[in-house]
């Protein structure tokens, strides 16, 4: 089994594929509206299991995750590549770049992602937070839950038109696949990887929106100076894509060179 995905052949087929792994709720077309400006590279856009049309494929942790990420690469042979996650994306990026067998990965860009807890009460008591909304999304109206999970403080630089139009395209998804990826892939779940992280023999880089202060912190807590995404909160790049694309392209570039 592999993840639904589209790959975009790129001009120059030297260059490693870009690999865009979306946030939770999201699907691969979050990414894809980003496609034209990247057109140099291979591109690969997954639907991240739960989620699009990988909503029928389940996932019981982050292990099985990084599975179906592995096979789906395989599939397309790719071979050389970069990750690109935002998020809940973020998180399987680092998680799978944390990892034996990863002479393939060329680099890392993560977006307004958290690398682990490492405190076993913070730890439990995110899981039951997320369990909490998962038996939500089992048991009420996608939207109403929709509207109360982009009321959070993380989401508070988005207007009532962005916070509406997020609620309109993610209740097309299935609140049940949704509830089950929620709880597989629980930041409570997720091993702590800040150490594993700084000790990465290739080039990992950080963004966020200005706004975001908790990922603004989380970076500092890497030892990585973000790159910082104006007039954007924590979905920088739906916020603000043309500062995302921009900073993209620029740290796409530098390395290209140096990276064996």
């Amino acid at each position: 089994m592999i993840l639904d995905a589209v790959f975009h052949e790129g001009r120059d087929a030297n260059l490693p594929c870009l690999v865009w792994l979306h946030g939770f709720l999201g699907n691969r077309k979050e990414w894809e509206s980003f496609s034209e400006y990247f057109i140099d590279w291979p591109q690969l856009f997954i639907d991240l299991p739960g989620h699009g049309k990988s909503a029928d494929i389940t996932a019981e942790g982050f292990v099985q995750v990084d599975k179906l990420l592995r096979k789906t690469l395989l599939s397309y042979n790719i071979l050389r590549y970069w990750l690109i996650g935002y998020s809940l994306g973020g998180r399987v990026a680092m998680y799978h770049a944390c990892q034996g067998e990863n002479t393939g990965l060329r680099g890392l860009i993560v977006e307004g992602s958290h690398p682990g807890l490492t405190d076993e009460n913070a730890c439990q008591d995110r899981k039951s937070s997320d369990q909490q909304w998962a038996q939500r999304l089992r048991t009420q109206p996608l939207k109403v839950v929709l509207d109360d999970w982009y009321h959070q403080a993380v989401f508070q630089s988005l207007n009532d038109q962005q916070r509406a139009s997020l609620i309109a395209q993610r209740s097309q998804n299935n609140a049940q696949s949704l509830a089950a990826m929620l709880e597989a892939t629980s930041l409570g779940n997720q091993p702590d990887l800040k150490a594993m992280l700084k000790q990465l023999p290739l080039p990992f880089y950080y963004l966020c929106g200005e706004r975001d202060e908790k990922f603004r912190t989380v970076a500092t807590s890497l030892e990585l100076s973000p790159h910082l995404i104006t007039a954007a909160g924590h979905n920088a790049h739906r916020e603000n894509p043309i500062a995302f694309t921009a900073c993209l392209l620029n740290l796409l570039r530098k390395p290209i060179e140096e990276t064996p």
